[in-house]
C-alpha cells in the first residue's frame, strides 16, 4: 500500500514540474494567462474612450494626450515612446493630426492601427469623431483592430461595442431631434472641427481658422467674419478651452455677439476628469450650448 502511494507521488512529479515552469515563465514575461490584458496605448481622448468603451477589463488602456494638453501639439517623453514600443496595440488617428505619434511608430513591435483608414474623411479634415455616427464607425474600427490582436476575446469585444454602439445611436438621435427646427443653421467656431458635425446635421460651419487651432487669421478674413455675423445674426461665437479665446473675443466684441466655449473633445479637462465626465455627456453639453446659440425650438 505505502508502495503504491509513493509511486503515484513520484508519476506526479512530471507534471508538478510542468506546471511550476509553466508558473515562473508566465511570472518572468510579467503576467499570468488568467491575468493578461491588451496592453493598448491610443493616441488621444476619443480614441483612447472608444478603446476603453470595447476593451473593457481586457485592456489596459494608456492615452498618450494628457488632461488639457492640445494632442496637435504633443511631444512624447521617452516613457511613452517605450509605452508605444512594448504595447500590444497603438490606435491613432494617421494624415499628421499628431506628428509625434506617427513619427515614434516605427519603434512599435506590437500591431498598429491608424484608424482614419476606410473612414469618410473630407480634405485632410481628422475631426470624425465630433459626429456621433462617424464616432461609431470609429468603435467599430477599435473593434476590429483589437481583434485581430486578441481573437480569443472577440466575443467579448463585440458584446461591449454594441452595448457603447447603442449608447453612440442615442445620442445621435439627440442632436438629430435637437438641432432639427432652429432659427439658424450658422456655427462661427474657432477652428474648423466642427465640419463633419454640422453636415451631419444640417448646419454650416465657419471657422476663424482652419483646421489647424494655431493658425492666424488674417484681418480680411476676420472683417468677412464680421460681416457675415451681423447679416446672419448670429448671437454666438464658439470658443474652445485648449485654444486662446482672444481673436474670438475681439469678434464678438466687434458684433455685439457673446461667446461660449463648445468643446471639441480632443482632450478632457482636469475638471472635466473630475466631475466623470465622458465622450456622451460632453457631447450633451455641446448639443445644448448649440441649441442655445442656434435658437432651436
Amino acid at each position: 500500500m505505502r508502495r503504491r502511494m509513493q509511486q503515484r507521488w513520484w508519476m506526479a512529479v512530471p507534471a508538478l514540474v510542468v506546471g511550476i515552469t509553466l508558473a515562473l515563465a508566465a511570472c518572468a514575461a510579467g503576467r499570468s494567462p488568467a491575468s493578461h490584458r491588451t496592453t493598448v496605448v491610443a493616441s488621444f481622448y476619443p480614441v483612447a474612450e472608444a478603446a476603453r468603451q470595447v476593451g473593457g477589463s481586457a485592456v489596459e488602456v494608456t492615452d498618450l494626450t494628457p488632461p488639457g494638453v492640445e494632442p496637435h501639439d504633443l511631444e512624447l517623453s521617452p516613457k511613452q515612446i517605450e509605452a508605444i514600443a512594448t504595447a500590444d496595440l497603438v490606435l491613432y488617428l494617421g494624415g499628421g493630426f499628431q506628428p509625434a505619434v506617427e513619427d515614434a511608430l516605427g519603434e512599435a513591435e506590437g500591431s498598429t492601427s491608424n484608424l482614419l483608414q476606410g473612414m469618410p474623411i473630407v480634405a485632410g479634415d481628422p475631426h470624425v469623431w465630433l459626429d456621433p455616427k462617424l464616432m461609431a464607425e470609429l468603435v467599430r474600427h477599435v473593434q476590429s483592430a483589437l481583434t485581430r490582436a486578441e481573437p480569443a476575446v472577440a466575443a467579448r469585444f463585440a458584446a461591449n461595442a454594441d452595448a457603447y454602439l447603442a449608447k453612440l445611436a442615442t445620442l445621435d438621435e439627440a442632436f438629430r431631434t435637437g438641432l432639427a427646427s432652429c432659427r439658424r443653421d450658422l456655427l462661427v467656431t474657432s477652428h474648423a472641427a466642427f465640419g463633419y458635425l454640422a453636415r451631419e446635421y444640417g448646419l454650416r460651419q465657419e471657422a476663424i481658422s482652419g483646421l489647424s487651432p494655431e493658425a492666424e487669421p488674417d484681418p480680411e478674413r476676420l472683417a468677412q467674419l464680421a460681416d457675415l455675423v451681423r447679416s446672419e445674426g448670429v448671437t454666438t461665437i464658439f470658443t474652445e478651452s485648449l485654444v486662446s479665446p482672444a481673436v474670438a473675443d475681439a469678434l464678438a466684441r466687434e458684433t455685439g455677439a457673446t461667446t461660449a466655449v463648445l468643446d471639441p473633445l480632443e482632450s478632457l479637462s482636469s475638471q472635466e476628469v473630475a466631475a466623470g465626465d465622458d465622450y456622451v455627456s460632453v457631447m450633451m453639453h455641446n448639443l445644448t450650448l448649440l441649441r442655445t446659440a442656434l435658437g432651436c425650438a
